[in-house]
């Protein structure tokens, strides 16, 4: 057997989510289909550094496979991507890796980009890939809310209550907010990095903060709400089709040109 780490973009909005589940359509779903073509006749499971939920986009996940000869990685992209069409999903890029490499268990951090576009009118071109709000935001009072989550803490507040991680602590390392000119308008974006995250986390992070920069929150509270390990304390949890896997790091880069 021969392993594979695959680079994947995806467009989240056909699919129920990356896990694969009976009768719904999934973007793991559809990469195992498309193995099959290349490889009939096996049950085809791929593995994936993390599972995205309805909507939710992928710029850079990263999954690995097991095929049973060698492959040119060049030629493995070529042949999947061949196979998945015309589904919005894309193997940008692919890479021969030891049998033990594991694209969730050798990775080290992951992280988030979440969008959100300012402005009034229906948005055309960004439909289905921001959150879209009317009203103007304030970053500097966003950015202090998000100071207080930095750190190691218990993120029960911040957790789905059907989270199935054994712990509700965890370290996130960056959560920066920033405006930024989009081709549609002003968008306030969300970078957020951690090793690994709970269940709902970030969309429940963004939720929050968009109180703070609405104003309906001091950035205060933002503290106030982890310190309470209560979920009832969360703000709104924001919609899953402003969210995008962006990376995931591990200790070498599979991807790297040598």
């Amino acid at each position: 057997m021969a392993r594979f780490a695959l680079k994947v973009e995806y467009h989240g909005a056909p699919f129920n989510g990356w896990q694969r589940q009976k009768d719904q359509p999934s973007v793991q779903g559809a990469i195992e289909m498309a193995l099959s073509k290349l490889q009939p006749g096996e049950q085809h499971t791929i593995a994936a550094a993390g599972r995205t939920d309805t909507g939710v986009h992928g710029l850079g996940q990263v999954a690995h496979c097991d095929m049973d000869r060698e492959w040119d990685p060049f030629r493995l992209s070529e042949a999947l991507n061949y196979h998945l069409k015309p589904l919005p999903v894309a193997i940008v890029a692919c890479a021969r890796v030891e049998d033990d490499w594991h694209a969730r268990f050798s990775a080290v951090e992951r992280q988030y980009l979440f969008r959100i576009l300012i402005r009034r009118a229906p948005a055309t071109h960004d439909a289905g890939q921001v959150w879209q709000l009317n009203n103007d935001l304030d970053i500097d009072a966003m950015q202090q809310g998000a100071d207080f989550l930095l750190g190691q803490h218990d993120f029960t507040t911040f957790r789905s209550s059907i989270c199935q991680a054994q712990s509700p602590v965890k370290t996130l390392d960056e959560l920066r907010v920033e405006r930024v000119m989009g081709i549609s308008g002003p968008e306030v974006h969300f970078h957020v990095r951690a090793r690994s995250f709970l269940h709902n986390q970030v969309r429940s992070f963004v939720g929050t903060l968009e109180r703070v920069g609405a104003g309906a929150w001091a950035p205060e509270e933002v503290k106030h709400a982890l310190d309470a390990c209560d979920r009832s304390a969360c703000g709104p949890v924001c919609p899953g089709h402003g969210l995008y896997l962006a990376r995931v790091g591990y200790p070498e880069d599979p991807f790297r040109v040598r």
